[in-house]
């Protein structure tokens, strides 16, 4: 069950990539040209949230439930290993930082008065949500995790 979770967990974090990427780039061209805020634009900015979501939660499965790093970690602290340590404290702290972040900055775009303020709080927000989850991705693992 816990490699299914990992290959889960990796397929999406390309997901997340791409339709943060997707939603920001929407909004940049949208901020630049100066048009009216859409529906594409609103389903971009949700479908980022969203799939976003989805990622989180199934990391919190794998941390929580199923990874045997993390239960040597919460029994055992991390010594001086250093995947053991970024994923025990560093890799959740930073991707749950990320997606408040973009949740808050999601919500704020939604309810922001007019298409300039929306284009604007989504690329703020969702920009540094981004950075964070570059920061916090695993580069020294495989790209694609296979069983």
């Amino acid at each position: 069950m816990y490699e299914v979770f990992v290959f889960l967990h990796s397929i999406f974090r390309w997901l997340v990539l791409i339709s943060l990427l997707y939603a920001i780039g929407r909004s940049i061209e949208g901020l630049v040209s100066k048009r009216a805020y859409t529906k594409a634009d609103n389903l971009a900015r949700a479908m980022a949230s969203t799939i976003s979501h989805t990622q989180l939660l199934i990391g919190f499965t794998v941390y929580f439930v199923l990874s045997p790093i993390t239960q040597f970690f919460m029994k055992s602290g991390s010594g001086d290993n250093h995947e053991i340590w970024f994923f025990g404290i560093y890799h959740i702290a930073m991707m749950l930082l990320a997606i408040v972040v973009m949740t808050i900055g999601g919500s704020m775009a939604k309810r922001a008065a007019g298409d300039t303020a929306k284009f604007k709080t989504t690329v703020i927000y969702f920009s540094i949500a981004l950075v964070l989850i570059l920061l916090a991705i695993p580069w020294f693992r495989p790209f694609f995790r296979n069983f």
